[in-house]
């Protein structure tokens, strides 16, 4: 079974325990303490990327245009040092960071592809890049696969009817190869995912904030993180991070149309996921509803 926390989290976690063990176990007082303790693990497993998207929108606002640094490569080595203190700290552990690194290659690899082909591009200083591509791109992949990783720590994340991992793998697999192939042949996005409803359809994720576990189908948590994602990139690109073709002219939303492409990126990310933390089943008392111990994500806030 894979630990829960990392050493800080730990002492996060008996310090939150003393404070809240106290706390009635039914009533409004309790489920407003198990929001708040959602809400507190989510920024806690958003802190790479939040604190990745923070250093660009201060980069915008305040990144001197004649610094002797570009700043392409300021974000760079902003970045490598967020990641180290992850590791240092004992934010993230080396198993996680296996995974993470993952995340960056494959990133890195779908960058250099997109920016040649003018899917986005990028700003043309700074020495700290691969083609057109700065190096600082990948870590934005990593933010992703770090979320990813201590989400599914900090919620103890179960599966019941979790799809066998070779289907996922191959799923995976076209959905990484259509973001290059589509630019030369059919677009297969569709059918992608059709099939990704297909084979998700059944599965059901159960996790736990504090005392309570709740349940939602797994094609509902896609949908979320992608648009959450979808909504850090609009302020990513605000920000000047990068811009796509429509946005070169003058900022605008990011097209809607980026939600399908997040929604399956969601399936790549899981997929490297499952290579550190293999999918588990609920343990036998979460699967039956138990009073007050089991909600649905509708009833459960």
């Amino acid at each position: 079974m894979p630990r829960r926390f990392t050493p800080v989290e730990e002492l996060i976690d008996a310090r939150a325990h003393a404070w809240l063990d106290g706390v009635p176990t039914d009533g409004i007082r309790s489920k407003f303490i198990e929001f708040l303790v959602f809400g507190a693990k989510q920024a806690w497993a958003c802190v790479f990327g939040a604190a990745l998207l923070a250093v660009i929108l201060a980069a915008r606002l305040w990144y001197p245009d004649d610094a002797a640094l570009a700043r392409n490569d300021a974000l760079t080595l902003a970045a490598i040092a967020i990641q180290i203190l992850m590791v240092v700290l004992k934010l993230e552990t080396l198993r996680e960071l296996r995974v993470i690194i993952l995340f960056h290659i494959v990133g890195t690899g779908m960058e250099l592809f997109k920016t040649d082909v003018g899917s986005w591009m990028y700003e043309a200083d700074g020495i700290l890049r691969l083609g057109s591509v700065p190096l600082f791109s990948g870590f934005m992949y990593a933010a992703v696969g770090s979320y990813m990783v201590r989400v599914y720590r900090l919620f103890d994340l179960r599966f019941s009817r979790y799809p066998r991992l070779w289907i996922t793998a191959i799923l995976a697999t076209a959905i990484y190869l259509n973001f290059f192939t589509h630019h030369f042949i059919w677009d297969f996005r569709w059918v992608l995912l059709a099939a990704v409803a297909v084979i998700y359809a059944r599965t059901v994720m159960h996790f736990r904030f504090f005392r309570r576990t709740f349940r939602m189908p797994l094609l509902l948590g896609f949908t979320l993180v992608a648009f959450f994602i979808w909504l850090a990139e609009n302020i990513a690109t605000w920000a000047g991070a990068w811009a796509y073709p429509d946005q070169v002219d003058g900022w605008q939303m990011v097209s809607a149309s980026k939600l399908v492409s997040w929604f399956l990126l969601m399936i790549i990310s899981v997929v490297l996921v499952t290579w550190v933390y293999p999918p588990r089943e609920p343990d036998v008392a979460a699967v039956e509803p138990q009073g007050s111990e089991q909600d649905t994500i509708a009833d459960g806030m």
